[in-house]
């Protein structure tokens, strides 16, 4: 026979086990915070743009054909850009103890669709060393392109700027913790429901006419060890005052 839980049920389920819900809600929170703001290490980023821009040499004019080929050729810049042709002299240059595949994973480069704008951004533990290594990056591309495409089609948009307040792009401890109440919250249900459904003992007479299938003919009440000495005490008071009644009587 298949089961159904009504919606009264849950909501007992729930009271039930509401402190062990919320336990687990303030232990993910607090994980989450410790982990947010003691042990992941903030990282900042910072980016310069550069222009991707060849004017026809006869006529000093940009033309359509002018710009298809620069968005065109913003594909293989952006290779260009993460190259060790490129990532090396940056690591001369500021004197970085790291390889140009560890500098490559802190570089990212974009670009919007159909732009001729490409944007360079560089992540790391330290504010002032992004923005050395957003410049150096572009400063070192721009040096080095007309070499190595044959064309001078580069210039620097917009170099990186140390801003007074850096702040951090990661970690969100805020988002962390509200990821982490949500979770923990499920998690603290789910075991409730777990735990209810391990729970086999008959808690009510509705219990053992649903499972059983078979009607209740009488209740055993729980009585507790200070009822039954508070039942004592009065009945033996009532004793005491009809053999003290009969005892009058006889006299």
């Amino acid at each position: 026979m298949e089961e159904t839980i009504s919606l009264k049920e849950i909501f007992e389920v729930i009271k039930k086990r509401l402190l062990m819900i919320i336990s687990m809600t303030l232990l993910a929170a607090t994980a989450a915070a410790i982990i947010s703001y003691f042990f992941l290490t903030p990282q900042y980023e910072n980016n310069s743009q550069i222009l991707v821009n060849q004017r026809n040499m006869e006529t000093g004019q940009v033309t359509q054909a002018d710009v298809r080929t620069n968005v065109e050729l913003i594909n293989t810049y952006s290779v260009i850009i993460k190259s060790p042709r490129i990532l090396d002299i940056v690591i001369e240059e500021l004197n970085l103890n790291m390889t140009s595949s560890q500098l490559a994973d802190k570089i990212q480069v974009n670009s919007a669709e159909n732009s001729q704008v490409v944007t360079v951004t560089a992540t790391d533990p330290d504010p002032v060393m992004a923005t050395n290594l957003a410049n150096a990056t572009v400063q070192v591309f721009e040096r080095e392109v007309p070499s190595l495409m044959n064309v001078d089609n580069v210039n620097i948009l917009t170099e990186a700027m140390l801003p007074d307040n850096p702040s951090p792009i990661s970690p969100n401890p805020l988002l962390n913790i509200a990821i982490a109440v949500v979770l923990g919250m499920m998690v603290g249900v789910g075991l409730a429901f777990l735990l209810e459904y391990l729970d086999n003992t008959f808690k009510s007479e509705e219990d053992i006419e649903k499972h059983l299938q078979l009607p209740v003919l009488g209740v055993v009440s729980f009585i507790s060890e200070k009822d039954m000495a508070q039942a004592v005490s009065s009945h033996t008071r009532k004793k005491r005052g009809k053999l003290s009644g009969a005892s009058q009587k006889a006299l």
